[in-house]
């Protein structure tokens, strides 16, 4: 009888084994197929995260090169209009606005050169750059050569700075600059015999831009006033994404009696 007994125990002992060794490759199964599944979801968020970076890249390559091209362009287009007007009447007058033309074309060809730099590789496969492309990066300090080229080719600029000037975040910086490039460049390009306004403003937490222009500008590239255009091209839709990455706001609008005016609020992490 004992011995039965003990048969009888150690039977009941395998099998509960035997189902124990089952249920834990079950869970074993179990753990590693939601692993999989895991490394899968993982893998789709790493190649989303990294296409909406190479999106947001291609968008940043965008806003710099309308940037880039836009300004120097429109003022090696005013420029060349100015010179066929007075070539034969006044050639002094035209030489020097064929030598503008040709420092807008230079300048235009060193920043994509710079900026076409950062997108292709060395030969060598290195990263290296030679010291006279590394041209400096657009900032609020660099603002009197951009008021100088856009005054002599034809649009009078007043600026005025009001508190006291700090250093700025990199981006900011460059976002402020291209604020004033965009309205001051379509104030030009279709503008009639008017002037500008620039003032900057370093107020406590924020940096505060505007630009006031005067007759028929559009902002943005679009019809002039009274034919249906609503400004909303790509120069505005480029600032806005720009100030917005800061959790700036921007607004522009036309003036009543024509021209624009556009208004910009970067906050600042440290006070002034």
């Amino acid at each position: 009888m004992r011995t039965l007994i003990l048969v009888v125990a150690l039977v009941v002992a395998c099998l509960a084994a035997a189902a124990l060794g089952f249920a834990l490759r079950r869970a074993r199964r179990r753990h590693e197929r939601a692993l999989g599944e895991r490394g899968w979801l993982l893998e789709r968020e790493r190649e989303a995260a990294a296409l909406a970076a190479v999106g947001a890249e291609r968008a940043r390559i965008a806003r710099e090169l309308h940037d880039i091209v836009s300004h120097n362009v429109s003022v090696m287009i005013v420029q060349a209009g100015a010179a066929r007007e007075v070539l034969a009447s006044m050639p002094e007058e035209a030489a020097s606005a064929l030598a503008a033309v040709e420092r807008a074309g230079r300048d235009t060809m060193t920043e994509l050169r710079h900026l076409l730099g950062l997108l292709a590789p060395a030969p060598d496969g290195s990263e290296e750059t030679e010291p006279e492309d590394l041209a400096p990066q657009p900032s609020l300090a660099r603002l009197t050569p951009l008021v100088d080229r856009i005054a002599f080719a034809g649009l009078p600029v007043d600026v005025r700075v009001s508190g006291e000037p700090c250093p700025l975040p990199t981006g900011i910086d460059v976002t402020a600059y291209r604020i004033v490039q965009e309205a001051l460049t379509n104030a030009l390009k279709h503008g009639a015999g008017g002037k500008a306004e620039v003032t900057i403003r370093y107020a406590e937490r924020a940096l505060r831009v505007e630009v006031l222009t005067t007759g028929p500008s559009v902002l943005t590239g679009g019809p002039p006033p009274g034919r249906g255009g609503d400004g909303a091209g790509r120069g505005l839709a480029g600032l806005r994404e720009r100030v917005a990455v800061y959790g700036g706001d921007l607004d522009a609008r036309r003036r009543l009696g024509g021209g624009y005016r556009v208004r910009a609020r970067l906050p600042l992490d440290a006070p002034c």
